[in-house]
């Protein structure tokens, strides 16, 4: 029997689905976290054989010394896995400690978490990308910025999601930012790209090949829902572009991805942009080495009539899956509202109108209600007229 270990298999919580799956197809699943076993979900308790609790997973030696134990109960780990970004470099460092060869390993890393890093092996790719520039000094920042116009956009080059992500206008939001940024942070600067996000959404087997395919559109900008508490708004594509395929493919063969379910970011420009390309031009934006954010899975199984958290197991116990992929798709569209924010439609209201429709409405957690907003409304439409008039609706709010 192989071993899976997932680090922190409770966070977010549907995770327990990959777990299940896996022990469905005959791994031995190992969990280690820092929540008490009490507090673990009874489906994510089923799915388990095993729980190591620790007082913090921020906290190596003792994450390590939970790996060493269970490796001496259960002998050689096979995989070890947590499917969330935040934790990416120290899954890889787990992996090379134990020489466990079925992830990405510590040498890996940097292409996979530094924006900087990413560039290159977007152009071995063919897959252009905005110009960037690291920052440090801030007289080489305002030239820079002379050299590419206003706006651009500064973020951490090792980060995860938003967080301390800004749009600078000005050379007066440019000296507020040098004089306000966090020390402790390696930030990079790029020229502000006037685009919509698309995402490529595979699980990839062994080979590099993907399973199964999909992505989501962006409407807005993640940065302004994080930084200006926006409404949060996407949605799950019924049919993925043959273009976006394509690229997404070429990404997966550069970046040496295998065995993974990866989330990988593009731009497609809403106008002819100097020194990018024209409108409908497609720039690599970053990539991800995790299943897409949130109740992302969810959605793409509303939208394709699967279950990704199955196929994912599949792809890890026999590198391929039987599920059936001809089943017929539709438009699965999320809306995160915020709580401060003053709407036409309360919630009841939303239900009697869009019920019929809405396949999930819930409240976020906490730690990611910052990206998604505080209540949420996930529906599935035949179109992507009827999805956006539902969005609008949702969304309005009182002068």
């Amino acid at each position: 029997m192989k071993n899976f270990v997932f680090i922190s298999p409770n966070f977010p919580a549907a995770y327990w689905r990959f777990c299940a799956g896996l022990k469905e197809n005959g791994l031995r699943v190992l969990g280690i976290g820092d929540c008490p076993y009490d507090q673990l979900t009874e489906e994510l308790r089923n799915a388990l054989d095993e729980y190591y609790k620790v007082s913090s997973l921020e906290n190596y030696d003792e994450v390590f010394r939970a790996v060493a134990f269970l490796t001496f109960k259960h002998g050689k780990i096979d995989y070890l896995e947590s499917n969330n970004e935040y934790w990416l470099e120290r899954d890889a460092a787990l992996r090379t400690a134990f020489h466990i060869t079925t992830g990405f390993m510590e040498e890996d890393i940097q292409r996979m978490k530094y924006k900087s890093k990413m560039k290159a092996y977007y152009e071995k790719a063919g897959i252009p990308t905005a110009r960037y520039h690291l920052v440090e000094g801030m007289e080489e920042s305002k030239a820079f910025a002379k050299k590419v116009g206003y706006p651009v956009v500064v973020k951490p080059d090792n980060g995860v999601g938003a967080s301390h992500t800004y749009r600078l206008r000005s050379e007066e939001e440019m000296d507020y930012f040098y004089a306000t940024k966090d020390p402790s942070i390696q930030y990079v600067m790029e020229e502000y790209v006037d685009g919509e996000v698309r995402t490529y959404d595979a699980i990839i087997d062994s080979k590099g090949e993907p399973i199964i395919e999909g992505g989501n559109v962006t409407l807005g900008s993640l940065m302004d829902v994080m930084n200006d508490q926006d409404d949060s708004v996407f949605y799950i594509v019924k049919d993925l572009p043959e273009k976006m395929k394509d690229l997404g493919r070429r990404t997966v063969k550069a970046f040496g991805v295998r065995s993974r379910y990866v989330h990988l970011e593009f731009f497609v420009l809403r106008k002819d942009q100097k020194g990018l390309g024209k409108a409908g031009d497609i720039l690599g934006l970053e990539v991800n080495m995790r299943p897409p954010g949130g109740i992302s899975p969810d959605m793409a199984n509303f939208a394709y009539g699967v279950d990704m958290y199955k196929i994912w197991a599949d792809m890890i116990a026999f590198d391929k899956t039987d599920m059936p992929m001809d089943r017929p798709h539709h438009f699965c569209g999320f809306c995160g509202r915020r709580d401060a924010k003053n709407y036409v439609m309360d919630h009841n209201a939303i239900m009697e109108r869009f019920g019929h429709k809405i396949v999930m409405a819930e409240r976020v957690q906490a730690a990611l209600s910052g990206c998604m907003g505080d209540q949420t409304y996930v529906g599935i439409y035949e179109t992507e007229e009827e999805m956006f008039d539902a969005f609008r609706a949702m969304l309005e709010t009182k002068q």
